[in-house]
């Protein structure tokens, strides 16, 4: 039998090279993942705290976050059920902001960002500093669904979307590392899409 006609199979659709390995590309879906049920937030009612290895812990009401300097992402995130999502926007403050009305202290060195519900996620201090980190309120937009962090989320878009904890109320400056929620649960430590640092062990 017959091999077939060249080009007949077509060509072969290079990788999108905004894709981390392991990933597809989810186009206009934002999946909703949740390890927890939702919880119903009044913006009148939230706000974000700062503590922990700083010297002036500090907390924020909505309206007072608003006044802080608006800060914008566009780009892409990335879920460790293995989604991307190409092209989002968000807008809220950046956390550079809000830690340098902190202040931390020398022994800073790691966060963990806890939510409405309790969850808990950590990283190192260096991954939510220098423009990399945010706590954003708006979705392409106009305001962030509830289902998918609203009224308020932390935004961590170059490590897996669990790190971004919905619903944030607080980051605390820890000297030690202290793991989170998943973390806990066999979740790497720092989860890196380029390396695939989905699992303890990756």
């Amino acid at each position: 039998m017959a091999g077939p006609t060249r080009g007949f199979l077509g060509r072969r659709r290079e990788r999108d090279p905004r894709l981390p390995p392991g990933q597809y590309d989810a186009g206009r879906d934002w999946p909703v993942l949740t390890a927890e049920p939702t919880p119903r937030i009044s913006p009148e009612t939230w706000s974000i705290t700062v503590d922990g290895r700083v010297e002036n812990p500090t907390t924020w009401t909505w309206d007072e976050a608003h006044r802080l300097p608006r800060s914008e992402y566009r780009g892409d995130i990335h879920c460790v059920t293995t989604w991307s999502k190409f092209d989002t926007s968000f807008a809220g403050v950046s956390v550079d902001t809000l830690l340098e009305a902190a202040r931390p202290t020398p022994e800073a060195h790691f966060v963990v960002a806890t939510s409405k519900t309790g969850y808990t996620t950590n990283l190192p201090l260096e991954d939510v500093t220098g423009g990399k980190a945010w706590v954003v309120w708006e979705y392409d937009g106009g305001p962030l669904p509830i289902e998918h962090g609203g009224p308020v989320r932390l935004l961590v878009p170059h490590l897996y979307f669990w790190k971004s904890a919905k619903w944030v109320t607080r980051l605390t400056l820890l000297q030690r590392d202290q793991p989170g929620f998943w973390e806990q649960n066999g979740y790497h430590d720092r989860g890196d899409p380029w390396r695939e640092q989905r699992y303890q062990g990756d």
